[in-house]
């Protein structure tokens, strides 16, 4: 037809480009909140399940009124404050930052993340005789990617009650299975540090002895993830993650 010309076809497709663009724009902008708001709604969740403490059917917000969410100098080992506030400080954004996080040598890298934050938040449990549990924010690279999760302690801060990964990019059915409810019940009862206050918990290859108050089964056909969750534990439980923290904590001097 005559009024078929390239110049209306493109004029039409460009139009109909710029509407898809501006509708997709808003979109985004108008969901970002709920997605945030869901976001954040998921990491509660998975600080709970860490700490045995999800109730299915219930509302997460309510059961996450029995957190409190401090933070901790990870130099001191003890509590402190930033300018945003506990609930504001992203902890992800800073240690990325020169100005909020250190550099770690290949020595002190166990768990290949390359700077560790200075100030780190926890989330403690508590009841009128104190602290009744502590969960740590814990991350480190497995095979294809950096894990991020939870450890969390008892009141005597060594005993394991839950381990569990938010995040990670590892193989599905190998080692993706750090998300197996089988497997990370494991650590549930385990001790986190030996009787002279060495880290004891590990993540060996293959099967761990029965009775043992230390060693994880490794997971099967993932080495790597294996050793990477290892080595993530005795860094954030070791002299350069939680230590201080905990041992001042079981003091009273946090």
């Amino acid at each position: 037809m005559a009024n078929d010309t390239i110049g209306k076809t493109v004029g039409v497709a460009l139009a109909l480009c710029i509407v898809c663009s501006v509708v997709v724009s808003t979109a985004a902008v108008m969901l970002k909140p709920a997605q945030q708001a869901n976001k954040q709604l998921d990491f509660n969740r998975n600080i709970l399940a860490a700490a045995g403490l999800l109730e299915p059917g219930k509302s997460v917000p309510e059961q996450f009124k029995q957190i409190t969410v401090k933070l901790v100098d990870m130099e001191t080992g003890k509590f402190t404050e930033v300018p945003e506030g506990a609930d504001k400080y992203d902890q992800r954004k800073a240690s990325k930052d020169p100005d909020r996080s250190t550099s770690l040598s290949g020595e002190e890298d166990l768990a290949k993340i390359k700077r560790r934050v200075d100030v780190a938040k926890v989330y403690l449990v508590e009841n009128e005789n104190g602290v009744e549990t502590v969960i740590l924010p814990i991350k480190g690279y497995g095979l294809w990617s950096t894990l991020y999760g939870f450890l969390a302690l008892g009141s005597d801060l060594n005993t394991v009650v839950g381990l569990g990964f938010y995040e990670h990019g590892e193989t599905p059915g190998l080692g993706g299975e750090v998300d197996n409810p089988k497997w990370k019940s494991q650590f549930e009862g385990k001790k986190a540090y030996d009787e002279d206050g060495s880290v004891g918990l590990t993540v060996i290859k293959g099967t761990a002895p029965q009775g043992s108050d230390h060693k994880i089964d490794g997971l099967s056909g993932a080495t790597l993830t294996s050793k990477g969750v290892d080595n993530l534990i005795k860094f954030w439980l070791g002299e350069n993650g939680y230590a201080g923290f905990l041992d001042n904590l079981k003091n009273g001097e946090a």
